[in-house]
């Protein structure tokens, strides 16, 4: 007959495999981080040569290139690991749906490139291939922070992926200024879409010191400059409050594409901290976890002869205590073993308490998933189409996207059907 302490020894092992597996799903992480990096950067480079007309930063681009080649091989080995022990993930369904939905985008990626370095493909459409590309590699990042089952290790993924998030919105403002710069003009719809990802890296900054901690929240603003923020503000203004049609500064396309590229390799750094303090983090918990285990497998043996000596039960001590005749030894001892059940059960209360917490900073995202969803099915709609209405929407009626989410939702029942 196995004790209560054999049982929580096995729950120990449990929750050892479930740590080794979320530090291969956050070495997973760090490694998307680094192709996102490089995605973006191959990002910026394509608009100004599209809006250049094949003029500028041709050479760069294909030196870009190469290194997006190889990480991305780094994150389809990562994603071959994962699969290998698919058995082990206790939330496999929603992440390896997101693997399976990112791969055709990345098998797809050639033709893109052929279609940038020919010229066959518009700055818009260029840039809304790579973010689509992007977004699903982030929709990874998300479902491993969404499925972490230790709070400190959902906190710290949670806060990765809110900073990969802003970092992204700032790749798209790069691309976004470096394409209005380069074609010497700007339109109100681009100015809008300008302010909105502003506000956007905002939102997600903001939430990023929320999960990180003091120490990382004080590293991210150190990283940023006043004189390189002051740069970068005149020439956002210089963009967004010129006339529709007005001229812009042509030349200015290499010194926005450089300033902006100053603040994002600024952000990589602190990405590469996160995935550091990540590592490290997980390693820290397993190794606490295996001491523990080892410490009560350890006391199971002594636990085993001192039982059948003493036949004592300590449960029913705080109703009925034991008579003074039951040997001490025994008593104590499961005494003790009664006194770790009891802690681990408030630990894993605490734990889960805490999860909730976290879980509720990701909440935002999962509500426009479900609005996206709901407008896919009731009008028939592509997700792109639906998150494009969904984002003109929140740009028209100046509101936060999320905000437009709860809407759709809230009018569920009245959306006519797609049939």
């Amino acid at each position: 007959m196995k004790s209560g302490l054999s049982f929580l020894v096995a729950a120990r092992r449990c929750e050892i495999d479930e740590l080794d597996q979320l530090g291969r799903t956050s070495e997973l992480v760090g490694t998307i981080g680094r192709l996102v990096h490089a995605l973006q950067r191959e990002r910026g480079l394509s608009n100004v040569l599209l809006a250049s007309q094949g003029k500028r930063f041709a050479a760069q681009r294909s030196v870009q290139i190469g290194e997006c080649l190889r990480l991305e091989n780094d994150v389809r080995t990562g994603f071959d690991r994962l699969q290998a022990e698919a058995r082990r993930l206790g939330s496999g369904t929603r992440l390896f749906s997101r693997i399976a939905w990112v791969l055709p985008g990345l098998d797809a990626l050639p033709v893109l490139r052929r279609r940038v370095g020919a010229l066959e493909i518009g700055v818009a459409d260029a840039t809304a291939a790579f973010a689509k590309l992007i977004t699903g590699l982030l929709a990874v990042v998300f479902e491993a922070a969404d499925g972490a089952t230790d709070p400190e290790i959902s906190r710290l993924l949670a806060a990765m992926f809110n900073f990969m998030q802003g970092k992204e919105f700032a790749g798209q403002e790069r691309a976004c200024g470096a394409a209005a710069f380069a074609a010497g003009q700007d339109d109100g719809s681009r100015q809008q879409q300008w302010l909105q990802l502003i506000a956007a890296q905002e939102r997600c900054f903001h939430v990023f010191t929320e999960f990180a901690g003091p120490v990382l929240a004080t590293l991210w603003r150190d990283s940023q400059p006043a004189e390189e923020l002051a740069e970068l503000e005149r020439l956002r203004r210089a963009a967004i409050t010129t006339a529709p049609g007005e001229s812009l500064d042509s030349e200015l396309s290499t010194v926005w594409f450089d300033c902006c590229s100053l603040r994002i390799d600024a952000m990589k750094a602190i990405e590469e901290r996160l995935a550091s303090d990540l590592r490290a983090l997980c390693d820290r918990k397993i190794a606490e976890a295996r001491a523990e285990a080892d410490a009560n497998e350890a006391l199971l043996d002594q636990m085993a002869g001192a039982q059948e000596a003493s036949g004592a039960t300590a449960f029913f001590d705080d109703i009925a205590p034991q008579p003074p005749t039951v040997k001490a030894y025994g008593h104590q001892l499961e005494r003790s073993v009664l006194d770790m059940l009891q802690e681990q059960s408030q630990r894993l209360q605490a734990m889960s308490d805490e999860l909730e917490t976290v879980r509720a900073g990701l909440n935002e995202r999962k509500l426009v998933e479900r609005a996206k969803g709901l407008l896919m099915a009731h009008k028939r709609m592509t997700e792109e189409e639906a998150h494009k209405m969904l984002r003109q929407t929140a740009m028209n009626q100046n509101r936060r996207l999320v905000d437009v989410a709860e809407s759709v939702l809230s009018m569920a029942d009245f959306l006519p059907s797609g049939n």
